[in-house]
């Protein structure tokens, strides 16, 4: 076996991986879903209705299998292009695909956080008890012309 045979084996099995985390991560929250378990007072839930925070933690639970999905996804492409004969192309392909899964990341990061990834934990606390219900991202930001 070549090192670019073992290279495109090894990125297929990681890609396999990211979507196998992604499908146990869906099956993972719809079970939680059906079964009612308790959102308990981890991952951001906020207080509500029973349904609202079930349904809040289904979409946080799979927001989390998707995102580690794409974790292992963005891996494989990078040891593929790495592991098989590196080509401007493949490079400017590899960029691509890593900048539009790293813009569904974040976006999926602050979904489910309620904050940027760079902005303090205490600002989206702060930021729940000035605006609640509205994700901290968009919460913690000065009202057009507040600023004048």
């Amino acid at each position: 076996m070549t090192f670019k045979q073992a290279g495109e084996w090894i990125s297929m099995a990681v890609d396999s991986a990211g979507v196998l985390v992604i499908v146990v991560g869906l099956a993972w929250a719809t079970w939680g879903f059906a079964t009612g378990r308790s959102a308990g007072s981890g991952g951001g839930v906020r207080a509500g209705s029973p349904a609202e925070t079930r349904y809040r933690r289904l979409r946080q639970d799979v927001g989390r299998g998707i995102l580690l999905g794409l974790e292992f996804m963005v891996a494989g492409d990078i040891i593929r292009t790495v592991a098989v004969e590196p080509t401007v192309n493949g490079l400017i392909v590899l960029g691509g695909i890593v900048l539009i899964r790293t813009f569904l990341s974040l976006s999926l990061e602050v979904e489910l956080e309620g904050r940027w990834p760079w902005q303090p934990r205490e600002a989206a606390v702060h930021a729940e008890a000035v605006a609640p219900g509205r994700p901290a991202a968009v919460a913690a930001q000065p009202a057009s012309g507040t600023n004048r």
